[in-house]
C-alpha cells in the first residue's frame, strides 16, 4: 500500500482541538497517510479573500484530492462566500453522504433502531448563490436544477445502496408546486431507478417526508434529495439519531473528495477541552475507506463504538444512569485509542472487507436537442401603483406596436389580472406575460423593440424571462391561480 498524502484543515473555533484528536487516533490506528496543512476559515476571510482560502491552497487540494476538514467561521456579511459552498462546487463534490445511524442504549434517542443515509446533491438548487434585489420590496433567489446534475446524484445513490448493500432507495422533492424543478429531479430518479430492479424505490414530498423521517425514520434506507431539502434533513437525521455532533459526511466528487464534521465551529467552546471530536472521527473513517485503507477504518471505528459502548462520553452525550464517565476532547481520543484492538460487544461491529471507494465517472446521456419555438416573454417590472388596471393600461399601449398580447399580470406568482382579487397582496413587482398573437415569435429582435418601448413609455424593466416551448412541450410554468 502506497503511503497517501492528504489535505487538512484545522479550522476555526473547537476545529483545532477536535483535529488534533482525530488525528492523534488515526496515527495510533496505523493509518498510512501524509499530511499538508493548509489555512482557512476566519483568519483568512479577514486577510481579504472573500471565500475563505487562499490561491495557493487550491494547488494542494487539487495535488492530494483528498482533504480533511474541520469546521470553520465564515464572517456574517454579503461579501463573504460560504466556504464550504466554495468547495464542493469548485472541485465537483456533487454528492454529500451523511450516514445517519442510532446508538441506543448507549446515546440516548427516540428511534433505537434508525440506521439511514443521506445522499444530498451538492453543487446546485439554491446553492448556486444567484441572487438579486430587484425592486424596493422584492430579492430573489435563483433555483437551478440541471439534468446532468440528477443524473449524477441520483446515480451515486443507487450505487451506494447497492455497493452498501441497502434495499430501498427514497426520493424527496417538493414537484407538487415545483413541477419542473423538482419534478426534473423526480423525473431522473425514475428513470435511473428503473435500472436498478433489485432495489425498491419511492418517492415522497419533502413536506410530508420529513415528517415521516423525524416520526419513523427506521422505514427509510437511502434517501436522494436536491441540495436544500438534504441540507436541512440530514441535520434533523443526525440530531433524532442522537446528536448532530455525532455525524460525520463525505464530499465526493469524481476525483476530488472531502470529509468532515457536519457540525459547526462552536467558537464559544473552543479551547476548552470540551468539544466532542467524534463526528470528525467518523468522517475520517469515511476517508479511510475512501483511499482504500479498509482495515484501519474498521480498527478505528470499532474502537469508537467500544468507547461509546463503555460510557466514555462528552458533555453533550453524558447522561446519568448511563454513562460511565464524562470526558474532554483530549481523553475522549485517549480512550479510543486505547481500544484500538476491541469492538463493541452490543452494538454492531464496523466490517469493510468489500467495501471500494464510489467515485462515479459521469456519463452524459445522450439527449438530442429539442426544437424551441420563442412563444413569448415574462416581463418583471417594479411599479408601486398597486393599481394592476393601469399597469395592464399601459403595457397594453405599448403593445399596439408589436404582435405580442398581455395574457396576464401576477404578483409574487399569483395572477392579479385580469380577473383578479381585491383581496390577494400585492408588492412592487410584477410579472406580465406577453405571449405572441400568431403562436411564435420568428424574430427575436422583436423582445428587444418590446423593451425598448416599454422603457420609452416610463415602464421600469427589471428583468426579462424568454418562454419557449421544446418539442412542443411549455419550457415554463403559468403561475399560482391559473
Amino acid at each position: 500500500m502506497t503511503t497517501k498524502r492528504i489535505t487538512v484543515a484545522l479550522g476555526d473555533g473547537i476545529g483545532p482541538e477536535i483535529m488534533a484528536a482525530t488525528l492523534s487516533i488515526l496515527e495510533a490506528a496505523g493509518a498510512d497517510i501524509a499530511i499538508d496543512t493548509i489555512e482557512i476559515g476566519e483568519k483568512v476571510y479577514n486577510r481579504g479573500f472573500k471565500a475563505g482560502i487562499e490561491d495557493k491552497s487550491w494547488d494542494i487540494l487539487r495535488r492530494n484530492q483528498v482533504f480533511l476538514k474541520a469546521p470553520i467561521t465564515t464572517p456574517q456579511g454579503t461579501g463573504f462566500k460560504s466556504l464550504n459552498v466554495t468547495i464542493r462546487k469548485t472541485l465537483g463534490l456533487y454528492s454529500n453522504v451523511r450516514p445517519c445511524r442510532a446508538y441506543s442504549p448507549f446515546i440516548r434517542t427516540k428511534h433505537p433502531k434508525m440506521d439511514l443515509v443521506i445522499i444530498r446533491e451538492n453543487e446546485e438548487d439554491l446553492y448556486a448563490g444567484i441572487e438579486h434585489r430587484q425592486t424596493d420590496e422584492v430579492y430573489q433567489c435563483l433555483k437551478l436544477i440541471t439534468r446532468p446534475g440528477c443524473e449524477k446524484i441520483v446515480r451515486y445513490a443507487f450505487e451506494y445502496a447497492k455497493r452498501a448493500g441497502r434495499k430501498k432507495v427514497t426520493c424527496f422533492t417538493k414537484d407538487n408546486i415545483m413541477k419542473m424543478t423538482d419534478g426534473l429531479f423526480h423525473k431522473v430518479f425514475d428513470e435511473i431507478g428503473s435500472e436498478y430492479p433489485s432495489i425498491e424505490k419511492e418517492h415522497w414530498i419533502v413536506d410530508i417526508g420529513a415528517a415521516k423521517l423525524a416520526d419513523t425514520p427506521e422505514v427509510f434506507d437511502v434517501i436522494v434529495m436536491p441540495n436544500l431539502y438534504g441540507d436541512i434533513l440530514s441535520d434533523v437525521a443526525a440530531q433524532i439519531a442522537g446528536s448532530v455532533g455525532l455525524a460525520g459526511s463525505a464530499n465526493v466528487g469524481e476525483t476530488q473528495s472531502m470529509f468532515e464534521a457536519i457540525h459547526g465551529s462552536a467558537p464559544r467552546r473552543a479551547g476548552q477541552d470540551l468539544a466532542n471530536p467524534s463526528g470528525l472521527i467518523l468522517a475520517a473513517v469515511q476517508m479511510l475507506i475512501h483511499i482504500g485503507q479498509n482495515q484501519c477504518a474498521e480498527k478505528v471505528h470499532n474502537a469508537w463504538l467500544k468507547t461509546i459502548e463503555d460510557g466514555m462520553h462528552t458533555y453533550d452525550i453524558f447522561q446519568e444512569g448511563v454513562s460511565t464517565k464524562r470526558v474532554g476532547t483530549r481523553d475522549f481520543a485517549k480512550a479510543v485509542i486505547a481500544r484500538l484492538k476491541e469492538e463493541p460487544k452490543t452494538l454492531p461491529s464496523a466490517n469493510y472487507p468489500e467495501e471500494k471507494p464510489l467515485n462515479l465517472i459521469y456519463k452524459r446521456s445522450a439527449q438530442k436537442r429539442a426544437y424551441k419555438e420563442l412563444v413569448g416573454v415574462d416581463v418583471f417590472v417594479q411599479e408601486d401603483n398597486k393599481n394592476v388596471e393601469t399597469l395592464a393600461a399601459r403595457i397594453k399601449k405599448v403593445l399596439s406596436h408589436v404582435p405580442l398580447e398581455l395574457q396576464m399580470i401576477t404578483n409574487r406568482g399569483v395572477k392579479v389580472y385580469p380577473d383578479g382579487f381585491d383581496e390577494t397582496f400585492c408588492t412592487d413587482h410584477w410579472r406580465c406575460r406577453l405571449v405572441a398573437k400568431e403562436g411564435s415569435i420568428s424574430n427575436p429582435a422583436v423582445i428587444w423593440m418590446l423593451l425598448r418601448d416599454l422603457v420609452t413609455a416610463g415602464i421600469e424593466v427589471i428583468k426579462t424571462e424568454n418562454l419557449y416551448l421544446f418539442d412542443g412541450e411549455k419550457g415554463y410554468s403559468a403561475g399560482q391561480g391559473q
